[in-house]
């Protein structure tokens, strides 16, 4: 049975705690330069994947080495502002048709950005606290879930938004910027932590 008080509870937690994450950031990028629906399906999983790790470790996640993860992270930011800043630029015309993507192409790379930089974040670590304190494993699940799905489709939705007002070059560019100083903020705190 369903708890609606501990998947709210979870829910308002997990999203609070994802808004300013580089989730939102990772699915404003991607949204700009892929089909919005391809991206979505690619960090739906990964989150999925994330919540049924967390609740089925429960607080055993805690116990990760957060400084490897930290480091795995801030490498991973850092080769995704190089690699922005590194293209050649595009025609935009070109990035706006999302046709010229496959399915598995986008969704899997959405997949494995979020599979590899979420991994140990902090809501994944609430998660797993949560539902070792609720002992309701759907309950947590479900609203865990719910809210990092919201998140990543409020990223994605913003970014297609924001790529018919602004130049395609210029989000590009603070993008990998953000994604630099993510980077560099990551690997300071695993030297430092």
């Amino acid at each position: 049975m369903i708890s609606l008080t501990v998947t709210a509870v979870v829910f308002g937690v997990v999203f609070l705690a994802e808004l300013p994450d580089k989730t939102a950031l990772a699915g404003l990028v991607l949204g700009t330069r892929y089909r919005a629906s391809y991206v979505f399906a690619g960090v739906a999983a990964a989150f999925a994947l994330h919540v049924v790790l967390a609740v089925a470790a429960g607080s055993v996640l805690t116990l990760l080495p957060q400084q490897l993860v930290q480091a795995l992270t801030g490498v991973l930011f850092l080769g995704g502002a190089a690699v922005l800043l590194l293209r050649k630029g595009e025609d935009e015309e070109e990035v706006r048709k999302p046709e010229n993507q496959s399915f598995w192409k986008v969704s899997g790379a959405g997949f494995m950005l979020i599979l590899v930089a979420e991994f140990g974040d902090l809501t994944q670590i609430m998660t797993a606290n949560l539902a070792a304190r609720y002992d309701d494993p759907l309950s947590v699940g479900l609203g865990a879930v719910l809210a990092l799905w919201a998140v990543a489709g409020i990223g994605i939705v913003g970014g297609k938004a924001l790529m018919k007002k602004v130049p395609l070059r210029l989000i590009t560019q603070i993008a990998a910027l953000v994604m630099l100083a993510l980077g560099v903020w990551s690997l300071w705190e695993a030297v430092a932590g």
